[in-house]
């Protein structure tokens, strides 16, 4: 069987306040790459001023590090114009938001693992941070 190259693909649009994020911003993403849980193929800022005006700024681009240094995108432009434009329409005037595109890594060794023994990821179902931590908080609360 051959190794997977890639693993699933995310791709996240992160709401951000201002212009610009703070340096710190991404240090735990930063983290995420450095353990190798995820990789970084594509990050852009999408920055919409308060005329309305987007500006797109790919990592680096303006020398900024924005919290990544030393992480260069593996796949930059993978997040095409198109994706670009429909994500922005989510971006009010005077705010920013990062358009991240990660591969999960500990997912591709895990696809890669049921794939040698037979299996098949057939679908998979993503449910939102702050959706599961509100349900155990019911749940804790209803246990008490």
């Amino acid at each position: 069987m051959d190794d997977f190259r890639f693993g699933p693909v995310e791709l996240y649009l992160v709401g951000l306040p201002g212009a610009r994020p703070e340096p710190d911003t991404f240090r735990a993403l930063k983290e995420l790459i450095d353990r190798g849980t995820v990789r970084l193929l594509d990050f852009v800022l999408l920055t919409r001023g308060a005329d309305g005006e987007l500006d797109v700024a790919e990592l680096g681009e303006d020398g900024e590090p924005l919290g990544l240094d030393g992480v260069p995108p593996i796949a930059a432009g993978l997040a095409g114009q198109e994706d670009m434009e429909a994500l922005a329409e989510a971006v009010p005037a005077g705010t920013s938001a990062a358009l991240v595109v990660l591969e999960l890594a500990y997912a591709r060794d895990l696809a890669q693992s049921m794939a040698a023994s037979g299996g098949e990821v057939l679908r998979t179902e993503r449910v939102a941070a702050p959706v599961v931590n509100a349900i155990m908080d019911i749940l804790d609360q209803e246990g008490e």
